[in-house]
């Protein structure tokens, strides 16, 4: 990484901060919220705070949801800067083969800046649509959808207008947008090893799918705070910077005020003259232009607003105007707190009496529409070794007693969302961290953090004589949360 990538750390005090009140903010919502994977604080353009709880960790690249918007977006910008297409182009004119055969009205006076501003007329996201297309055509199917209201009029958060942006950009410079932002945005400000998850036909998806670590969001909302600018260089063109964070459309009313303030070109407006990119369970980029700051945050959260809540609460007030005096004993304190960071772990037992009956058994389990098949536990002097075969096959994970451990395992993270009905993933090994402990003497709970994603699923074995019962708990998901408990017998 070159000087001119590196993020320039600093004290709070000196960039006008208190530390007590960045320690106020971590404290808050490592009691009330519990599930925030990693912060990084800049103001002036220097890191004034970061912290990852444990296993997450600096060097780790998260999976931001829509944050992937934004950089989308970003992708948009620069293509019409270089000339490849203007925010007013038609949609159908990128795709003539894709059209249906009865064009309507609507459909036909969609441009690119209605799929930027998610105003394109639609009723219902048409993600669903572009899942459902036999033959992998999302264009096609995003194209074939119903668009019920004159574009420009209607807010509706939509991913599919997100995936069709990519698609455009994809067309138009004959590469993957991931490709295209690479010597164009990633390089310059020094952000490495992004993935960015494709549609069937090659193409990414746009409005989800991208990882990259905390420090490359933090770089990314500094670009934008920086007007396009980096050490000198121009990057986006200042009049993109401002035309997709201002209120593009009215997305008014919510019951979250940080969701009505309007939205930009795949940005959103916030409370207090901000803005922000953000994802799925609390993946932020939030841009204080005011307060000359920047927040990155990722997490597995529930209630998104909540944690904006606390920002808005501790840190906002807290930035003055002018440096304040250096102090050393809260300034080691905030130090301590965030180096110490970690996700909470279950309490409980090392050993139990009925692990030695237990172990290496295997459990064949009941018929269930979660297609696990049997599950056995193995305990060792080192911890316990978890096997699940399920209808993609047999997966390992081996476990931490009372600790992290980290590996990898074939287990599907997205246990946690709903699976697709028509099709089974190939197993792709992803990192974990697990931990377990007998909290009774016949109840055993595994911990699994897939630490580069937000889902932190808890799995408990309670055991009867020959019985197993199998009770997995996703931190958080798109659908409902509560799983049936599945029952097995000793095989």
């Amino acid at each position: 990484m070159t000087r001119k990538t590196q993020l320039h750390r600093s004290t709070p005090e000196s960039h006008g901060i208190l530390s007590s009140a960045i320690l106020a903010f971590v404290g808050q919502v490592d009691k009330d919220i519990h599930s925030l994977h990693s912060l990084m604080l800049l103001r002036h353009g220097h890191v004034v705070a970061e912290g990852w709880w444990s296993p997450y960790a600096p060097e780790y690249p998260h999976v931001l949801f829509s944050l992937s918007k934004s950089f989308t977006s970003t992708a948009v910008g620069l293509a019409v800067a270089e000339g490849y297409l203007s925010v007013d182009d038609p949609v159908l004119s990128f795709f003539p083969d894709d059209a249906p055969a009865a064009v309507n009205d609507n459909l036909a006076a969609m441009r690119v800046r209605h799929l930027l501003s998610m105003s394109t007329g639609h009723a219902e996201d048409t993600t669903g649509s572009l899942f459902a297309q036999p033959d992998g055509n999302w264009v096609r199917g995003f194209l074939a959808c119903p668009v019920e209201h004159v574009p420009g009029t209607h807010f509706l958060y939509n991913t599919g207008a997100s995936y069709m942006l990519s698609a455009i950009v994809h067309k138009v410079t004959g590469q993957r947008m991931l490709h295209y932002l690479q010597g164009r945005l990633f390089e310059p400000l020094g952000i490495e090893d992004t993935t960015w998850e494709t549609c069937p036909r090659g193409i990414d998806v746009g409005g989800f799918g991208l990882s990259v670590k905390t420090e490359d969001i933090a770089r990314f909302g500094q670009l934008y705070l920086q007007k396009g600018m980096w050490h000198g260089q121009r990057i986006l063109p200042e009049a993109w910077v401002a035309e997709a964070t201002a209120r593009q459309v009215s997305n008014a009313p919510h019951e979250n005020p940080d969701w009505e303030q309007g939205y930009g070109y795949q940005f959103w407006r916030c409370r207090h003259a901000a803005y922000r990119g953000d994802g799925a369970f609390g993946q932020y980029c939030v841009v204080m232009p005011e307060q000359d700051a920047v927040l990155a945050i990722t997490g597995g959260l529930g209630n998104m607003q909540a944690v904006l809540d606390r920002v808005w609460e501790h840190l906002l007030p807290a930035m003055g105007a002018t440096p304040l005096p250096e102090n050393r004993a809260a300034q080691d304190e905030l130090a301590r707190k965030l180096a110490s960071l970690s996700m909470p772990l279950a309490q409980g037992q090392r050993s139990s009496p009925v692990a030695a009956q237990m172990s290496g058994k295997t459990y064949a389990l009941e018929a269930n529409d979660q297609g696990v098949e049997a599950i056995s536990l193995t305990w060792s002097g080192e911890g316990c070794l978890l096997t699940v075969r399920d209808d993609r096959g047999e997966h390992r994970v081996a476990c931490g007693t009372g600790a992290w451990l980290k590996g990898a395992t074939t287990l599907d993270s997205r246990q946690a969302r709903p699976r697709p009905a028509t099709t089974l993933d190939s197993p792709q090994a992803q990192p974990v961290a697990a931990s377990g402990v007998w909290t009774a003497h016949d109840t055993y709970v595994i911990q699994l953090c897939f630490y580069e994603t937000p889902f932190c699923p808890t799995i408990t074995c309670h055991f009867v004589e020959d019985r197993l019962t199998y009770d997995l708990r996703p931190n958080v998901g798109f659908g409902p949360l509560e799983r049936p408990q599945l029952v097995g017998r000793m095989a």
